[in-house]
């Protein structure tokens, strides 16, 4: 019997012509199948041997430096560039660089990689949760959290199996240690009245229809904003799911969805469709959500979140996360009676195992209410009036839930000549003010600042300097004392300007 080799050390086989093929994984392609070389030989000594050679040139180290005693940061790096790269997405990697760039080697890249021991892992650990974070710490305390110190952990540990399987240490040292206990992050959902508000305040706001549709199919966030018209039928209400959009550096990249089970079809109800078809009218792209700012580019993920936590403060409604809108979907989509394996293939699940694990709580109030209507069918017992505690009772046939009489609040437009202010982060705001110049085109300028009222301050200061800047090159124009080209916009402009004079 011939022996199994290890994962990542290639595959070696004779040919039906005699001859032996050696192959090897060099990455994965966007739709997850790997991409191969090979190397041919008369022997299969000398087919390893060529197999080695051509790992050593596509391993981006040269064999003689990944060796047991070379630093853990070099190892690191090394693995994640030739093995966790080409398998993961953009912005998964950008997390794992992440934690090992601004964590993981700070800490522990000093050591060589076979004297790494559980104790020095254990303390890192330890040390991330005291004093690990590296920015924000005014808000969010000196230490980690749980979920992001269990994350280097699994980061560490995974590096370090590689490092096992490619014979550099004996033992993985991650293996064993004690973590922070993991902890179901916990869902919160919009109620009836909260979401009756949150609708009537996003139609103020002019995103009703992209939240009313999230609500109605609880499509990831990213799945969201990646939908165009061409994916929706209107004759069949059939509503393809076969991409989604990320943002990567504050770039818009696109990609397959999460799983080969979220590219999937869904059919939306009748009245949605009449939404949409109206809301189609007044769309000029090929995006069924596109940017206000980006030509022929979808809303970023960003821009929907923070658009949800303005409107859920102005409808007075408990702020949460759009993927809460997801966790609000389902829980409505149980208590209405769909089933489990439905529910699944809607939102994309693997399995109808992941949707009970997630919505336990739902399905346990579903099962108590069944065991009470069993009850009162065999033991004609009577519910309880007006209550709707879960195996208590049902609230009584004349009860009827009332619309609420929310206003939504005025949405605040912007004088034209005025500039306009965008948040860009948590403490991060921008004025910009874009005037028309002397060369009949838009030249816009900005400023920022921590606050909103900040922001305002430099904005009116920016729009008087340029308005006067404006004039005089007016002024200079009707006189004819205008140099040739007159000053551009941007620090270069000004500078050339004043050169010239």
């Amino acid at each position: 019997m011939s022996r199994k080799r290890k994962n990542g050390d290639g595959t070696v086989r004779q040919r039906a012509d005699g001859r032996w093929e050696g192959r090897y994984v060099t990455g994965y392609d966007d739709k997850g199948y790997p991409k191969t070389k090979n190397v041919l030989a008369k022997t299969k000594r000398e087919c390893t041997e060529k197999l080695e050679a051509l790992k050593r040139e596509l391993g981006g180290i040269k064999s003689d430096k990944v060796k047991p005693d070379m630093r853990f940061a070099d190892w690191m790096e090394y693995w994640f560039e030739n093995h966790a790269k080409p398998k993961i997405r953009p912005s998964t990697q950008v997390g794992y660089w992440d934690r090992i760039r601004l964590h993981i080697n700070p800490e522990l890249g000093h050591i060589p990689l076979n004297k790494l021991t559980q104790n020095d892992l254990q303390q890192f650990y330890g040390r991330l949760k005291k004093n690990g974070r590296k920015v924000h710490t005014d808000k969010y305390g000196e230490g980690l959290s749980d979920r992001m110190v269990r994350m280097c952990h699994a980061t560490c540990r995974t590096a370090l199996e590689k490092a096992v399987q490619d014979g550099l240490i004996r033992t993985n040292p991650a293996i064993g240690c004690k973590l922070p206990p993991k902890k179901a992050r916990e869902m919160q959902v919009l109620d009836r009245d909260e979401l009756q508000r949150f609708l009537i305040q996003a139609r103020a706001e002019g995103y009703y229809e992209l939240f009313l549709l999230e609500l109605a199919t609880g499509l990831r966030r990213g799945e969201l904003m990646a939908l165009q018209w061409d994916d929706l039928d209107f004759q069949t209400g059939v509503l393809n799911v076969n991409k989604q959009v990320c943002a990567v550096k504050g770039k818009i990249e696109f990609s397959e969805p999460k799983t080969k089970t979220s590219i999937r079809k869904i059919v939306l109800p009748p009245s949605i469709l009449d939404v949409l078809q109206e809301y189609k009218k007044t769309v000029f792209s090929r995006w069924m959500f596109p940017s206000p700012v980006k030509y022929d580019m979808p809303l970023s993920p960003g821009v929907a979140e923070r658009q949800l936590s303005r409107i859920l403060d102005l409808a007075g409604c408990k702020h949460v996360r759009f993927h809460d809108l997801r966790h609000t979907f389902a829980t409505l989509a149980l208590q209405g009676g769909m089933d489990i394996k439905t529910l699944s293939a809607m939102l994309g699940h693997v399995s109808a195992a992941t949707t009970l694990d997630i919505y336990t709580h739902i399905t346990d109030d579903m099962q108590r209410q069944a065991a009470a209507n069993i009850d009162r069918g065999i033991g004609k017992t009577v519910p309880y009036e007006g209550s709707s505690e879960p195996g208590r009772g049902i609230p009584s046939q004349g009860e009827t839930s009332s619309m609420t009489d929310f206003q939504p609040v005025p949405r605040k437009q912007r004088r034209p000549g005025t500039g306009c202010i965008t948040q860009k982060g948590p403490n991060l705001w921008e004025g910009r003010y874009s005037p028309t110049w002397i060369d009949g085109k838009k030249h816009a300028r900005n400023v920022y600042a921590h606050t909103r009222e900040e922001c305002e301050e430099k904005l009116q200061v920016l729009i008087i300097e340029m308005k006067t800047e404006l004039a005089e090159l007016k002024r200079q124009k009707a006189e004819g004392t205008l140099p040739p080209q007159g000053p551009r916009n941007g620090k270069k402009g000004r500078k050339k300007a004043k050169q010239s004079k």
